[in-house]
This record gives structure tokens, C-alpha cells and sequence, in this order.
């Protein structure tokens, strides 16, 4: 691939963007958002169409007053299958197909586009998205490593993007009521959080490397991440256990089920991180199990683990979150919620008041932002706090120690090693930018 260009004109932009510019935040031109009212029609483009990606083509394609001008992704099939879907669901749609995204950031044409790639390439395609005058819908997590997210806060604001994280879970009626009761102060002072998912990474032996199918652009695919000969294991759905590309099970749910506590709580960024666990036998690195203890200030005790913890409540529940108050527990999942006070056992308590705006659904929330520039649900600056636990725990879990955080500096106190772990250098010639 070309040594990156930094253009410095909409004409140099248009002319090498899409064949080698991979730039910095005063590098890439930023295409001005067209003045649109309630009415009008957005314009979105989707980025990585295979399995999420295929379902943000459906929630989109879904809203009447959205238009889908291109498909893209690395893996032709990919992006066949799906224009074949969107041909079904919009007989009238014009929509390309592309298989570089920079491609997409030419246009001027698209509003805003979504995401759904590895984890890897989140944050550098969001960060030229916004550099090129488009609004994001990601899918999570929000980035691959702590760095990542701080440049995205920068860029995101200079450029003054809408952006939304992919927790759609957020938008829903459970979520909603169990902010309202923990912030009602019902369950009395909350000291300890305990969240979990059950599951972790497989064990896939040690397959041999092969040649990528002709449809895959494998050197496209790995793109920043470092240079590795293709293994299908490693590919597609599975590269969330390697942690060149994703962090496991833990990076997958984090953002989903973190999210309740965070939005209920808003306890800043930990103080500690501990965490241990163990990896599968064979080619996948990220955990088989791991177990999180977090404090944040206060002395708000918060624990992560990939078993159903025995509490009361939890049992059945692959995945979920309990706050311990003083006065009461409340143990919630996606769509459900108990509320444990002395020995009785109650589904809501009627007393306290709805007082949270519900959502309109997390796409028609992206886009209706994207028409009024108002700030999102699942928001850049909420979701990079929320974000910030998740790489610090992956940090301690592969240096298999204890660490303690100044979230002030945005680094680890006493421990170069932890700290060059929160900024890994791109492969070449992509970078991180400024």
C-alpha cells in the first residue's frame, strides 16, 4: 500500500483519498453537513456487511426517511449477499458497492455511515468518517485500545460529528425503569456492582495458515492490526478471540451490560483494576475466563466475571447486573428486572416515577440527531467514560497484575509497561490520528 497522503484541498481529497489517505485530523478535508430539516431524507453508507452489518442495512433501510447509498466490505461475498438483501427490502435503491470504505468518504452525497467491521477498525474508520463531514453509527465497543478512544473525543468534537454507539439494548424500556430506580435512591446507598456474561473464548487448536479465498482482501482486513498470515480461525466472527483485533467475550458485552451501571451510576473511571483468568489451548489469546475487581472513587466496589455469580437473583441469567444497596438489591438483565428488599421479591415499585424520557429506537434516535445535531443516547463522551474499565481490565488481565489508574493523566501510576499497552503502534502505512 501507497505511504499515506495528507491532502490539503477538497480537490487533492477527492483525488487520493480513496487510494492511499489515511490522514490526521488537519489532513482529510471535512465535508460541510447539508442544512436539512425534520422531513428530509439522510443519506447513510454501511461499512462492514456481514453479520451486524447486515442487520444495521435492515434497521436503516427500515426508516422511511433513509436512503442507503453504498455498501462496502472487504470480503466480496460480504457485500453482494447484502446489496441482494437491501435489492429485496428497497427494489428502488441505487445503492454501490465498494471495497475500500475510503471510497465512501469522497462523496459528499452521504450523510452519515455505520460500521459494524472487527473491533480494530472502529475507532480509525469513525475518526476519518468525522475528518470527512459524516455522522457515525458504530457498532461496540467503541475502540480497540484507550488511545484510540481519546483521539476519537478529540476529532469527534473538533469536527463536530453526531456519533452513536451500537448498545441498542440501551434504547429499551428495562434499561430505562432501572436508572429510574437506582437513581430514586429506593435501593439506599449502592457500594457494590457486580455484572457478568457467561461464556468465553473456544479453544481452536492450531489450524494451519492457508491462502485467503479470492473474495478477501485479507491485507485490507487486518488494515492497522499487526501483519498475520490468514487462518480462518482468525477471521470474520471469530477475530473477537485474538486480541490483535478484539478482547473476547469481555470486550463483546462490555458496552452492553456495563452500560446499566453506568448510566445509573455515572461513577467516572476506576481507581484499581485486578484482574485474572485464564486463555483456551490453541491459537486464541483472549480469555477463556476472567474475572475483573474494580474501585472507584468512593470506594464503590465493582466486580466482572464471565460466571453467573451466586447471588440471589442471578441464577438463569447468562448475563446481567446487580446493584447491592443498602436497603435493597436490584438484579436486571437486557429485558427483565427484580428488586430483592428483605425476603420479598418485586418486579417494580410503583412509587417511584417515570421520569426518563423512552426512546424512539436507537436508529431512529441516530437519526433524527443527525437532522437536529443534537447529542445521541449512546453519545461519544458517555461511551468513552463507559469504554475506558473495559481496556484497563484487558491491560491487567494479559499483564496479570493489579494496577492502579490516574484517570487525571490518563495513565497507570508506576508501571511504564501498563502504559505503553494503552497506545499500540498502527502497521504501517496506517496511523493513529492526532
Amino acid at each position: 500500500m501507497a505511504t499515506p497522503a495528507r491532502p490539503v484541498s477538497r480537490r487533492s481529497f477527492l483525488k487520493t483519498a480513496g487510494a492511499a489517505a489515511i490522514g490526521t485530523g488537519a489532513g482529510l478535508f471535512i465535508l460541510p453537513s447539508r442544512a436539512r430539516g425534520a422531513n428530509d431524507r439522510v443519506v447513510v453508507a454501511h461499512i462492514g456487511v456481514g453479520g451486524m452489518g447486515n442487520a444495521h442495512m435492515a434497521w436503516f433501510a427500515g426508516l422511511p426517511d433513509v436512503d442507503t447509498a453504498a455498501l462496502c466490505d472487504v470480503d466480496e461475498s460480504h457485500s453482494a449477499e447484502t446489496l441482494r438483501r437491501l435489492q429485496r427490502a428497497r427494489p428502488e435503491t441505487k445503492a454501490e458497492v465498494y471495497s475500500d470504505f475510503r471510497r465512501l468518504l469522497e462523496r459528499d452525497d452521504i450523510d452519515a455511515i455505520s460500521t459494524a467491521t472487527p473491533d480494530h477498525w472502529h475507532a480509525l474508520i469513525s475518526m476519518l468518517a468525522f475528518q470527512a463531514g459524516k455522522d457515525v453509527y458504530s457498532e461496540k465497543p467503541l475502540c480497540h485500545m484507550y488511545a484510540e478512544g481519546e483521539a476519537m473525543r478529540r476529532i469527534g468534537k473538533r469536527y463536530g460529528r453526531v456519533f452513536q454507539l451500537g448498545t441498542q439494548i440501551h434504547a429499551g424500556d428495562n434499561y430505562h425503569r432501572v436508572v429510574e430506580l437506582v437513581r430514586s435512591g429506593a435501593l439506599g446507598q449502592v457500594h457494590t456492582v457486580r455484572i457478568w456474561k457467561q461464556g468465553g473464548s473456544p479453544d481452536f487448536g492450531y489450524p494451519p495458515e492457508q491462502d485467503p479465498p479470492p473474495e478477501l482482501n485479507w491485507d485490507m482486513w487486518l488494515g492497522p492490526a499487526p501483519w498475520h498470515p490468514h487462518v480462518p480461525q482468525r477471521c470474520h466472527f471469530n477475530f473477537r478471540y485474538f486480541f490483535d483485533y478484539s478482547g473476547g467475550d469481555y470486550a463483546d458485552f462490555w458496552c452492553h451490560i456495563a452500560d446499566i451501571f453506568f448510566w445509573a451510576m455515572d461513577p467516572g473511571e476506576p481507581v484499581t483494576v485486578d484482574a485474572r483468568g485464564d486463555v483456551p489451548n490453541g491459537i486464541s489469546d483472549t480469555p477463556a475466563w476472567i474475572d475483573v475487581d474494580y474501585e472507584f472513587p468512593d470506594g464503590l466496589k465493582v466486580f466482572w466475571t464471565s460466571h453467573i455469580p451466586d447471588i440471589p437473583g442471578a441464577a438463569g441469567r447468562g448475563i446481567g447486573c446487580c446493584f447491592e444497596g443498602a436497603d435493597a438489591s436490584l438484579v436486571c438483565d437486557y429485558g427483565s428486572l427484580i428488586i430483592l428488599r428483605g425476603t420479598d421479591q418485586l418486579s417494580d415499585l410503583p412509587d417511584v416515577p417515570k421520569t426518563l424520557p423512552r426512546s424512539p429506537g436507537h436508529q431512529r434516535n441516530f437519526v433524527d440527531c443527525v437532522k437536529s445535531r443534537e447529542l445521541t443516547e449512546s453519545n461519544l463522551e458517555y461511551v468513552r467514560t463507559m469504554t475506558v474499565p473495559l481496556h484497563l481490565g484487558c491491560i491487567s488481565f494479559r499483564l496479570k497484575r493489579k494496577l492502579t489508574w490516574d484517570a487525571a493523566k490518563g495513565q497507570f501510576v508506576g508501571d511504564d509497561a501498563a502504559n505503553r499497552m494503552l497506545c499500540q503502534p498502527y502497521r504501517a502505512p496506517w496511523y493513529l490520528p492526532a
